[in-house]
């Protein structure tokens, strides 16, 4: 390249901010700097991001206050002038009880399911200091079984990912990865007031509109991919539901439009993971997936 043109190069970098990659990253891709803190494992990226506009971390020795900063995953990274090294990624799975709410903290003074976590986890490894680790989605305060955990904010953004959003990012290789991956199925047992009839039950396969859960926003449509029954007794049954997607209270809105009341909700898988045996309270470390 002409002197010339290299010059206006190097002018138009520094316009758009942009500065000399880490050695060796030159033709890795750059991601906001609380991302890539992030999915170093250090801790949640909306904490990441307060780090950031806090002032209290630095790119490759530069102090930086915009979350979105273009940064590589083998930049210098520091928080409070420490390294922010990738940590071992970790996974679990818990069997949440119900009263539980999935959040890290609650305003108004609630258990969380990383208040248990963390207690689970100190009578497993007694003295180990408990990874950065977040929940994998959600399960309602009044929903129960299986809850997974991890600090690989690549895997866990995967599973989340809605029917939609997989179909936009496909292409020749995520096909075939998907087809050796998950399933992004979940499977509830649930418990209803009563016993809906082989109709309703194919409703709800069909899909149809649910009222909003806040006044004014529109319908939504939901469906399931499967719905059945799983045993009956005298005043009320079991189903079996499966979901491919994980919109708002999916299942009791549904049940609730056809007239139903739930009495429980237990999840018993989740993509290709399964509650087993779990005793209700208690977490398992899995083995790690494939990416």
């Amino acid at each position: 390249m002409p002197r010339k043109h290299q010059g206006i190069s190097r002018q138009v970098n520094r316009e758009r901010g942009c500065t000399k990659p880490a050695s060796g990253a030159t033709n890795a891709k750059a991601h906001g700097v609380a991302r890539v803190i992030s999915k170093r494992g250090f801790c949640s990226r909306s904490q990441a991001e307060n780090l950031v506009r806090e002032g209290r971390v630095s790119l490759r020795g530069k102090i930086v206050r915009d979350p979105d900063t273009p940064a590589r995953e083998n930049d210098e990274i520091c928080v409070d002038g420490k390294p922010v090294k990738a940590s071992e990624f970790v996974y679990f799975m818990m069997n949440k009880p119900r009263g539980y709410v999935t959040t890290a903290s609650d305003e108004k003074g609630r258990a969380t399911v990383m208040d248990l976590f963390r207690e689970q986890y100190a009578k497993m490894f007694p003295g180990k200091p408990v990874p950065h680790i977040s929940p994998v989605g959600r399960l309602d305060a009044a929903s129960e079984g299986l809850l997974l955990f991890t600090n690989d904010t690549q895997w866990a953004d995967a599973l989340l990912k809605t029917k939609d959003e997989r179909r936009k990012t496909r292409d020749d290789k995520c096909v075939e990865r998907e087809s050796r991956g998950p399933t992004h199925t979940k499977i509830y047992r649930v418990q209803v007031n009563g016993h809906p009839t082989a109709e309703e039950l194919s409703q709800m396969e069909a899909g149809f509109n649910v009222p909003p859960r806040v006044f004014g926003e529109p319908e939504e449509f939901m469906h399931a991919v499967s719905a059945k029954l799983y045993s009956a007794g005298e005043k009320n049954c079991w189903l079996e539901i499966t979901l491919d997607e994980g919109k708002n209270r999916e299942i009791r809105r549904m049940l609730a439009k056809l007239g139903y009341e739930v009495l429980r909700l237990v999840r018993i898988k989740f993509c290709n993971f399964e509650l087993g045996d779990l005793k209700q309270g208690c977490i398992k470390k899995i083995d790690a997936p494939q990416h």
